[in-house]
């Protein structure tokens, strides 16, 4: 989903906050990269100085640490958090996970492909992401066990599930949302080894079509 682009504040005597000091790092880091990720960089896509950063922030690197800590509140929590919804199936359980996945306001896939890049240049980085990795996988394995499944096919196939989604959205293949939901019930079956009734994919695909609808321009 496209990114509101960032408008500098008025300027004049103006007072930005910390959520506006970190919507505006997160656009850049997004979009930029860590490398641009910078005080003055940051204070003029704001219109302002860069003095009144440090009002809520120490240093660069405290900024940062709260990019970090904001990307796994939402996406790693809302992963995991779906993973332990109850589900009277694995098919139902699974496609909560689709649903995470699949909206936007859940799980950003740019933030979290931009976290991987930065992980690159970053042992301190890759850490924190090793752990956000294995948490998510540990919650997918879990949810199949919940599901009857032994321990070692649960853990094979949310390995599966996890990085199946995680090399498609890297594909970034601009596929329909028409053809995803198309393809649903197979990918059910292939993950689970089990078929999603007709009732749980309506009831999917009724969620997926309020997404859209929620973020058509």
């Amino acid at each position: 989903m496209a990114k509101t682009p960032i408008q500098p504040l008025p300027s004049g005597n103006v007072k930005v906050t910390r959520d506006d000091w970190l919507r505006v790092a997160l656009d850049a880091l997004v979009s930029d990269g860590v490398e641009r990720v910078k005080v003055l960089h940051l204070g003029e896509r704001l219109g302002v100085s860069r003095s009144s950063f440090y009002w809520y922030f120490r240093s660069r690197q405290d900024l940062l640490d709260a990019l970090l800590k904001h990307w796994d509140e939402t996406n790693t929590k809302a992963l995991v958090d779906h993973a332990e919804q109850p589900a009277a199936t694995i098919a139902a359980a699974v496609l909560n996970v689709f649903r995470c996945f699949l909206d936007p306001a859940l799980f950003d896939t740019r933030l979290d492909f931009a976290v991987r890049e930065w992980a690159r240049r970053s042992g301190k980085v890759r850490r924190v992401l090793d752990l956000s990795d294995a948490q998510r996988q540990a919650a997918l394995a879990e949810m199949f066990r919940r599901h009857g499944f032994e321990e070692l096919d649960a853990f094979t196939r949310a390995r599966i599930l996890y990085y199946m989604q995680i090399g498609y959205n890297a594909a970034d293949l601009n596929e329909p949302m028409s053809e995803r939901l198309k393809l649903a019930p197979t990918y059910i079956l292939g993950f689970t080894g089990q078929a999603a009734t007709d009732n749980e994919l309506s009831a999917h695909l009724h969620m997926m079509q309020s997404i859209e609808r929620r973020d058509s321009p």
